[in-house]
């Protein structure tokens, strides 16, 4: 039987904790998305909520009237695990590189301005405002609001205006909890140093710490989680263990492992191997997490030409900068082994800017600035990028099976004429397939079971993979949800429920000791 405590609404003021964490992949997404879970079971109203994120992976929202806007795909999938709708309010900054010096800046779901290292410092307080009163809308909403910070909260050079991390807290008065990932090494100094080097006033909000990925005896690591309390002065929370589950809707690219999930064994007598391409600018990489959920498909993310030539399927996914991408394989070789996998008539598969590249050319003044350029030429198609970007969720079907998904690109097919590989609703084609290669704008299209299950049949007998099976019985959709489930009773078995609770209810505890040296 459930505590009173535990099943009590949050009704304070302090309806909110921010999750920070010692590092870039620390596990921020995936302990705010646990503990949005965890709460919504207990009937507590939750939204997540990420200040500014600086990601390629985001999805379409809905607004009121029906227009779509781009959040952070962690953010999404964050809602799912509070059991709400996804809110362009969740992430209200969303910063989408371009290359190493500048992003655009997608400003409560639209695109409005690009920034570089020169600009942003002017940019800052405007974003910084529509960020505090997106927070102060969903405090006033919901009983209870899940902060994620963004990168370390002791970025000592970028603390001057930050709005995400302690900047956010400060302004909310919201207690933070710094997240640990000790499969890495040296989490107890990771969270020593974090604190050490906050301000006073900083510092004054830090309640605690919890640690991430453990493998091995909790004894073990008993008397460092009793020293790192003894010298902050502030307690460990909980320990959570390394889960193998715990994969889907990375935040990033550099998230995943060269492997993609852990596949069950193949239904047949044959794996079908993949291959996803690791572009520079890859966007929206969780388009492959629908393959990967399959049994008996290893999805495989590379730089390499010769695990290329020895996949089944290769997959070019979406690009946030597609001609220089574009370039980038051509520079490497990979260009020459894509070529090489088509004319062996083993299956090419490109979603987005990976579709756009397979085109004959690609005509674009809005991103690159290059103009005309040669596609690789594997797709009788022309594309030309648009300065509005197009932000829509879709439906249809593709294969004789329903799909749907969602559509983020400048680029739209302006010439040529191809057989397409799926159909709008209302009878328009979309994307392209030419024997072996197949093209999509569409994010997200292969979460829809049936439409999946026939891709990757087609796709295997094009491989020579006869002894290859699909799954009848795999639903994504169940996947993700088991997922989230996982991470709420990793919370639930491992945190200080108890603890966190109180934090959201009442803020940081009054008195926690300073740490020198303290900011500079």
């Amino acid at each position: 039987m459930e505590s009173v405590r535990e099943t009590r609404r949050v009704t304070t003021r302090a309806n909110g904790l921010l999750i920070a964490g010692t590092t870039s992949d620390a596990g921020k997404s995936v302990v705010t998305a646990g503990i949005c879970r965890w709460l919504m079971r207990r009937g507590v109203r939750v939204a997540p909520f990420k200040a500014q994120n600086m990601s390629n992976n985001s999805v379409v929202v809905l607004d009121e009237a029906g227009k779509g806007g781009e959040i952070g795909r962690a953010q999404a999938m964050q809602a799912a695990a509070a059991g709400v709708a996804p809110d362009l309010r969740f992430n209200p900054v969303l910063l989408k590189p371009g290359s190493d010096r500048s992003s655009q800046v997608v400003l409560l779901g639209e695109a409005v301005d690009t920034a570089t290292a020169r600009n942003y410092r002017s940019l800052r307080p405007r974003l910084a405002e529509v960020a505090f009163r997106a927070l102060e809308d969903l405090r006033a909403e919901y009983d209870a609001v899940i902060c994620e910070g963004a990168g370390s909260p002791t970025e000592i050079n970028l603390r001057e205006g930050d709005f995400v991390n302690m900047g956010l807290a400060r302004r909310a008065g919201m207690p933070a909890l710094v997240v640990g990932d000790i499969d890495r090494g040296g989490v107890f100094a990771a969270f020593f140093g974090t604190l050490a080097l906050l301000s006073r006033e900083d510092q004054d909000l830090v309640a605690g710490f919890v640690v991430n990925k453990f493998r091995g005896d909790l004894g073990l690591l008993r008397p460092g989680l009793d020293m790192i309390e003894r010298a902050t002065g502030r307690p460990v929370h909980g320990v959570l263990p390394f889960h193998l589950d715990v994969w889907l809707d990375a935040e990033d690219s550099l998230a995943y492992g060269r492997v993609l999930g852990r596949p069950g064994p193949p239904r047949g007598s044959e794996w079908l191997r993949v291959a996803v391409i690791r572009l520079p600018r890859i966007s929206n990489a969780t388009d492959a997490e629908a393959l990967a959920a399959e049994p008996g498909v290893q999805v495989r993310l590379t730089i390499e030409p010769g695990e290329i030539a020895d996949a089944d399927l290769v997959v070019l996914p979406g690009s946030k900068a597609t001609v220089s991408d574009l370039a980038w394989l051509r520079a490497n070789g990979l260009a020459d082994a894509v070529l090489a996998h088509a004319a062996a008539g083993k299956p090419l598969l490109g979603i987005c800017g990976g579709f756009q590249m397979l085109g004959e050319r690609i005509h674009d003044e809005v991103e690159s600035g290059q103009g005309s350029v040669p596609g690789l030429g594997l797709l009788p198609v022309e594309v030309t990028f648009a300065r509005r970007k197009t932000l829509a969720r879709a439906s249809g079907a593709g294969l004789g099976a329903a799909a749907h998904g969602y559509e983020i690109h400048h680029g739209y097919v302006s010439a040529g004429v191809a057989e397409p590989l799926l159909r709008y609703a209302d009878g328009r084609p979309e994307g392209a397939v030419a024997g072996n290669v197949h093209g999509t704008h569409w994010h997200g299209a292969f979460e829809s079971d049936e439409f999946r299950r026939r891709f990757l049949t087609r796709a295997a007998e094009q491989a020579g993979r006869r002894g290859f099976t699909v799954a009848p019985d795999t639903r994504y959709a169940a996947i993700r949800e088991r997922a989230l489930d996982v991470l709420g009773d990793l919370v639930e078995e491992h945190l200080d429920t108890a603890a966190l609770l109180r934090l959201i209810e009442e803020g940081a505890p009054a008195g926690l000791p300073f740490l020198p040296p303290g900011a500079p």
